[in-house]
C-alpha cells in the first residue's frame, strides 16, 4: 500500500473520529458537578464557593429576570445556528410560563462574554430567577435538553 493511500484512510478517519465528537457534543447542556457530602470546615469552604457563583443581573441583559428562570442566549449577526436557537428558545419560553427568553450580540456586550467565558455562538445559559447560572450549552441545543436544563433551574428556587 503506498503512503498516499495511508495518509488519506487515516485523515479520513480523523475526520469522521471529530464529526461523531461534534455531533456528540454540540448543544448539550453542562452544569456543576453534584457537591459530596463534607465535614464542617469543607462545608463552610463550599458555602463560600457558592457566594462566587456567575450572576447575570438585569441590568447586564437589558431588561426583567423570568420569575421561574430565564434562558440567556449569546448571539452574533451571521450565525446560522443562531436563528434556529432563537426559535427554539422562544418555543420553550411560550410552553413554560415564568420563562424569559433574552437574546444578546455577543459583540455588543464583550465585557459580558469575556466574564462568563463564552467562546463561541450561540451559547445558551440557564439562569434561575436570582440570576445565577444553572448550567450551559454551547452550540444548538435540542428543545427536549433545554426543557430539561429548565426543570434544573426551577428546582434550585427556594421555597
Amino acid at each position: 500500500m503506498s503512503l498516499g493511500i495511508v495518509v488519506l484512510v487515516c485523515a479520513v478517519a480523523v475526520g469522521v473520529l471529530l464529526s461523531v465528537l461534534k455531533a456528540r457534543f454540540d448543544g448539550r447542556f453542562r452544569g456543576t458537578r453534584p457537591v459530596k457530602r463534607r465535614g464542617p470546615a469543607e462545608r463552610a469552604a463550599v458555602e463560600t464557593a457558592k457566594a462566587g457563583v456567575d450572576r447575570v443581573t438585569a441590568e447586564e441583559i437589558g431588561g426583567d429576570l423570568g420569575s421561574r428562570a430565564t434562558l440567556l442566549q449569546f448571539s452574533s449577526a451571521f450565525c446560522a445556528p443562531c436563528r434556529a436557537t432563537r426559535r427554539t428558545l422562544a418555543e420553550v419560553e411560550s410552553m413554560v410560563e415564568g420563562v424569559r427568553h433574552v437574546e444578546l450580540d455577543a459583540e455588543s456586550h464583550l465585557d459580558l462574554v469575556r466574564r462568563l467565558d463564552i467562546l463561541r455562538t450561540p451559547t445558551v445559559l440557564v439562569l434561575d430567577s436570582t440570576g445565577a447560572i444553572v448550567t450551559r450549552a454551547s452550540g444548538q441545543p435540542r428543545k427536549p435538553d433545554v426543557i430539561a436544563a429548565l426543570g434544573a433551574a426551577v428546582d434550585r428556587q427556594p421555597r
